[in-house]
């Protein structure tokens, strides 16, 4: 219904990460089967690519949505160790659990940073928290989903964080 690639040409980044969002749906979601949330939610992330400056952070949050509709939630409610919910800055790669400071430190080498954008409702992350959430969603997206594919995240997903990063190191010179 709407030509959503046409307003994008003459921005490359933007243009990727419509790329990206298309790539992950077709090699995450099962042939012939509907899932509403994921389909809702890709809408907000386009519309967000078209008019928002915090659409990273929305793929973000996209991409943790998609994991959630299929059966691979993360639990960012609490701490995995403590049961506690306060202090979280980690997410175990086994159990996709928060994980609190005070119970990281014997496990700080394995467990994946956990951006706080993504503890508040609405809120948007700076560039090296969405780099953060991207590095966190697409390890499960590979763990969990991307298994048929050898564990390989969608090649325009890549290319997506590889030009996000590049724009993001060169908005911090200027």
């Amino acid at each position: 219904m709407k030509a959503n690639a046409a307003d994008l040409l003459n921005d490359p980044l933007r243009l990727s990460a419509l790329s990206a969002v298309c790539a992950v749906a077709d090699a995450a979601l099962p042939e012939r089967e509907p899932h509403a949330p994921v389909f809702d939610g890709m809408q907000i992330l386009i519309d967000s690519i078209h008019t928002g400056a915090s659409w990273p952070s929305v793929f973000v949050k996209w991409e943790l949505g998609l994991l959630r509709e299929l059966g691979f939630g993360l639990d960012f409610s609490r701490c995995a160790a403590t049961g506690r919910s306060d202090g979280l800055v980690f997410v175990s790669p086994k159990s996709g659990r928060a994980v609190s400071a005070a119970a990281a430190e014997p496990y700080l080498d394995v467990l994946l940073p956990l951006p706080g954008f993504l503890l508040a409702e609405g809120a948007a992350g700076d560039g090296e928290e969405v780099l953060q959430g991207l590095r966190l969603s697409g390890y499960f997206l590979s763990r969990h989903v991307f298994t048929l594919n050898e564990n390989k995240s969608p090649q325009a997903r890549d290319r997506m964080v590889a030009r996000l990063r590049k724009s993001l190191a060169t908005s911090l010179k200027e």
